[in-house]
């Protein structure tokens, strides 16, 4: 293997907030912050690095949001997509109508800022 996903990096109005929801999200803890303002968040123990990667939310007077070329999808590591949907909507997720017909195993939903990201059906083993 030459490279791997270390970081991923996401525009934000408000670091602070969106750092908030994502580590909510993902049972991620703050890991750093820049002199610009941007706030790295990833797996506790691990941090950068490790198996998977790191969030990186920085400021910008101009995010993009709705669909980006590049979105996140998530899964439900110790519960079905249900309970986890409810989870992620009382995080502050909102659901995002792309045009789906309601037959597709996954959820669009947008984060504080409106940036879309899927919740797929399938659980997946914790790290």
């Amino acid at each position: 293997m030459a490279c791997r996903i270390s970081e991923l990096v996401l525009d934000a109005a408000d670091p602070e907030r969106l750092a908030a929801f994502w580590s909510e999200v993902l049972g991620y803890v703050e890991l750093g912050r820049e002199d610009d303002g941007s706030i790295e968040i990833g797996p506790p123990d691990t941090g950068f690095g490790g198996p998977q990667p790191t969030l990186v939310l920085s400021p910008s007077d101009d995010p993009r949001t709705g669909k980006l070329p590049l979105h996140i999808d998530v899964s439900a590591t110790d519960r079905d997509q249900d309970a986890e949907l409810e989870r992620l909507l009382a995080l502050g997720a909102e659901r995002a109508d792309v045009g789906q017909t309601g037959s597709e195993g996954w959820h669009v939903l947008a984060d504080p800022e409106g940036n879309e990201f899927c919740l797929l059906r399938r659980r997946i083993q914790p790290l």
